[in-house]
């Protein structure tokens, strides 16, 4: 069902697009309708179009096939603007018909400069998104810990920076994640924790992933850099940052583990440790969507943090911003996580607030203090609109 449903309905989303771009220029240019040749080309071409994502899920391992990923993301980051415009377009018609002069010349004259918009808007959105999306932010947010930290920072914060969702894969590009580095080295940070999805659901399509590894393992932090993985850190077909398989079928595959292994910090899950100088508790939570063990069982939360030592500060790093209220519950003081994106494109950036417990940036939630980082790269469209490419610095501060 996975694998032929998300295909489908691209598909059938495709040929709508591909209908009403046409009868907008059947629309705005009757003559058009005569002009069978340019027509039959322009719809050919249109549906040429539909079939790099295609190549790109379906064909074996090959350069061919994660070239055809590469093109296909940009094409579903054109479509996904193209249809939000085209039918924008034909509402703005079907009011000027119902409120307007009702004269086909008015009619015409609009759908003209409507088919302008829609094509030229498509083109201008995509082209910026493209180019934002590498162009990495440093944001930064203040929060405070009740508890008194047992070494001495001087009369600074705790300096951290976090992290996530780099999503390394067909679309990456060497250069965004050395800036990424030089930008998290400017900050002299205390601890570096990344909040998992470092690929997207295959290392097979990352072009010279030692590369990668060498820049990653430039990051520097005074007490060390920790992750943990995400729910796209396994091996899973997608189609256009779609899964076509079912979760028990996400595996974390040995090249996966040791590609993130090897990027020079420390990756664990579900694991606690103690950090700057043993003077906080750093709760390491496994991700409970995809594990990459065909399961989406994981520890709960009182079953890894049983035992903690509550008087120091306790810090949770897991890739989903989720279960705030058991976190709190065993004795978090701060969660740090990514997943959401802060929605990429608009407008999906004004809806996943409805489906986040905190979608972007710092917010109280459950009574637990939460920070969550909208990430360094992108899924599926390799576009960013609405919202940044960033690395979060969070400074701490504690009791005194």
């Amino acid at each position: 069902m996975y694998t032929y449903l998300i295909p489908s309905a691209y598909v059938v989303t495709y040929i709508l697009m591909t209908l009403m771009l046409h009868g907008l220029f059947l629309f705005a240019f009757p003559s058009y309708r005569d002009q069978k040749g340019f027509a039959v080309a322009v719809v050919l071409l249109l549906l040429i179009g539909v079939l790099p994502p295609v190549l790109g899920a379906f064909l074996p391992d090959s350069a061919f096939k994660f070239f055809m990923m590469r093109i296909g993301n940009v094409i579903l980051g054109f479509l996904f603007y193209l249809i939000l415009l085209e039918l924008a377009a034909w509402l703005l018609l079907l009011l000027i018909f119902l409120f307007g002069s009702g004269k086909r010349e008015a009619l015409m004259a609009a759908a003209r400069v409507l088919l302008a918009v829609v094509c030229l808007g498509t083109i201008l959105v995509n082209a910026y998104g493209l180019v934002h999306a590498q162009d990495v932010k440093v944001h930064s947010l203040d929060v405070t810990i009740d508890k008194e930290l047992k070494t001495d920072l001087g009369d600074r914060p705790l300096k951290v920076v976090l992290l996530g969702d780099l999503h390394m894969s067909v679309n990456s590009h060497p250069e965004t994640m050395q800036k990424m580095v030089d930008l998290v080295n400017a900050q002299d940070a205390d601890l570096v924790l990344t909040a998992g999805d470092f690929l997207t659901s295959t290392y097979y399509g990352l072009r010279e992933p030692e590369v990668y590894q060498e820049i990653l393992k430039g990051i520097k932090a005074r007490y060390g850099s920790y992750g943990v993985y995400g729910n796209h850190d396994v091996e899973e077909p997608l189609f256009g940052g779609f899964p076509m398989t079912a979760v028990e079928d996400a595996e974390r595959s040995k090249e996966v583990t040791d590609f993130i292994c090897g990027c020079g910090m420390e990756v664990l899950s579900d694991e606690v440790v103690k950090v700057v100088d043993d003077s906080i508790v750093l709760v390491l939570r496994e991700d409970g969507e995809k594990s990459g063990r065909g399961t989406e069982e994981h520890l709960t939360a009182s079953e890894l943090m049983k035992g903690i030592d509550t008087s120091l500060p306790v810090l949770v790093l897991e890739h989903e911003p989720v279960d705030y209220k058991n976190l709190k519950a065993n004795g978090a003081d701060l969660a740090m996580s990514g997943h959401t994106h802060a929605g990429q494109m608009f407008p999906a950036t004004l809806f996943t607030p409805f489906f986040n417990e905190n979608n972007y940036g710092f917010k109280v939630v459950d009574d637990l203090q939460t920070v969550v980082t909208s990430g360094v790269g992108y899924y599926g469209p390799p576009l960013r609109v609405g919202c940044d490419s960033e690395i979060m610095v969070v400074n701490v501060y504690f009791k005194k």
